[in-house]
């Protein structure tokens, strides 16, 4: 049962001088950029702020260390056994999923709901979540290569292909970098935009993205062999973004009609072909904003727009901020997900290693550290 518990992360005059617990539950073969970005934002919120905003620890199944998927082994702080309190917990996927978990991670999984723990997953983390009944109803987030298993196996899940998403008590991501869009935008929430902005800019990140956004899947992944009219379509679109073809013209290329070019999009793409053209010369646009020095109106014309006012209302109404934002470097957050309340305790168990206060007094000579004033309560 869907269930919503106030506000994972608050806003910033409502949050509390006490340490968020986090923890991740590796898998067999997790893959290790997933967990790095997911816990890097963590530490930096820390010694940015000159305080443990933030702890987190690592569990496996047995409290044995785990293998990535690169190989890598990783010494966990605790097992599903014996685990410090958390008050939310992130499942870490990687590679082969479906082989790298058992009954009793779902159980364990379905034990944390009980105690009102908020549960996460990265990666491919969210497929372990589906199958423990944990996202029945939510709408969820996995990375592209586990989204077809995820609707296939789990029809009360509601997969889509953002970045991210915050969904009452549940957050998803995809693999990669994305766990950092998705923690920045929790930091954001609950100690301000100012810190937000000063982590990425340690990690020489130059936008935030947010859960509107959308992972890139390869269009061949998502059609196979099994559409090569659809594919030619696409190609051709995409040869074409400063001069656009007209859809009549695009059908007739390949041999079909109008009517059944507009079927195959809606069929396969869940849109019209006007709004995946859009979305194309769009794409491209930002990448020459953000990659080039062109002008704004030499990019208007590049891709396809017949002026630049036009181009402009185009990209603030699917992009989020106008084109001159954007180029700027400037982060606008559309999402009014709402988010949850953590469970709060007062003190944390000694036995688990004190890795986060270790790293913020090793951040003391940083000149960053302390930088960041937060709001006050």
């Amino acid at each position: 049962m869907k269930m919503t518990v106030g506000n994972v992360l608050q806003h910033p005059s409502k949050v509390e001088n006490k340490s968020t617990r986090i923890g991740f539950l590796l898998l067999e073969n997790f893959t290790m950029i997933a967990l790095a970005s997911a816990v890097e934002p963590l530490r930096m919120a820390n010694q940015l702020s000159g305080k443990e905003l933030y702890s987190w620890y690592l569990i496996s199944k047995d409290g044995q260390p785990v293998r990535a998927s690169d190989g890598i082994s990783v010494t966990p702080d605790a097992s599903m056994e014996h685990y410090p309190t958390i008050d939310t917990l992130f499942v870490a996927g990687g590679v082969d999923i479906t082989r790298s978990y058992s009954k009793r991670e779902l159980s364990w999984l379905q034990s944390l709901d009980r105690k009102h723990v908020n549960l996460g997953g990265i990666c491919t983390g969210a497929y372990v979540l589906a199958h423990a009944r944990m996202l029945d109803g939510y709408d969820c987030s996995a990375h592209w290569e586990c989204i077809g298993s995820l609707k296939e196996m789990f029809p009360k899940v509601n997969c889509n292909n953002r970045l991210f998403t915050i969904d009452g008590n549940r957050m998803t991501c995809s693999g990669g970098a994305a766990p950092m869009d998705m923690m920045l935008n929790l930091i954001s929430r609950q100690h301000g935009q100012s810190l937000t902005n000063a982590i990425s800019d340690m990690f020489v990140c130059d936008r935030v993205r947010s859960q509107n956004d959308l992972q890139r899947v390869p269009l061949r992944h998502v059609l196979s062999s099994a559409q090569p009219k659809l594919l030619e379509i696409v190609e051709l679109m995409e040869a074409n973004i400063e001069e656009p073809i007209e859809l009549d013209d695009l059908a007739t290329f390949v041999g079909i009609s109008r009517r059944q070019l507009e079927r195959l999009f809606h069929q396969y793409l869940d849109c019209t072909p006007s709004r995946y053209y859009l979305k194309l010369r769009l794409d491209r646009a930002r990448q020459l904003l953000k990659q080039t020095t062109m002008s704004i109106i030499e990019i208007s014309a590049a891709c396809g727009f017949v002026s630049t006012p036009h181009f402009s209302r185009c990209y603030r109404k699917h992009i989020g901020l106008s084109p001159r934002q954007e180029r700027a470097g400037m982060w606008f957050d559309r999402s009014d997900d709402k988010m949850l309340d953590i469970p709060t305790d007062e003190v944390m168990e000694a036995l688990y290693p004190d890795r986060v206060g270790d790293a913020l007094v090793t951040a003391k000579s940083e000149p960053s550290y302390a930088s960041i004033r937060l709001h006050s309560a």
